[in-house]
């Protein structure tokens, strides 16, 4: 993983088109849209940090449960 931290994604803007790659960038609108809902939800930045990886590598599940 890189050094940008998952609860600084939230809010920032995304690409403008998604690659659609196996395991999605951290700027692709998908990755931004779920963690934004995740963050609306109450999200802790630990829940957030669990679930960046998550997503990033599964994006149709959005918890790390």
């Amino acid at each position: 993983m890189s050094k940008t931290k998952a609860h600084e994604l939230v809010g920032s803007k995304p690409k403008k088109k998604c690659c659609r790659k196996k395991t999605r960038c951290m700027k692709c609108p998908v990755v931004i849209h779920k963690l934004n809902r995740l963050a609306a939800d109450g999200a802790s930045k630990k829940d957030l940090k669990k679930s960046l990886k998550t997503v990033r590598d599964n994006p149709n599940r959005t918890r790390a449960a």
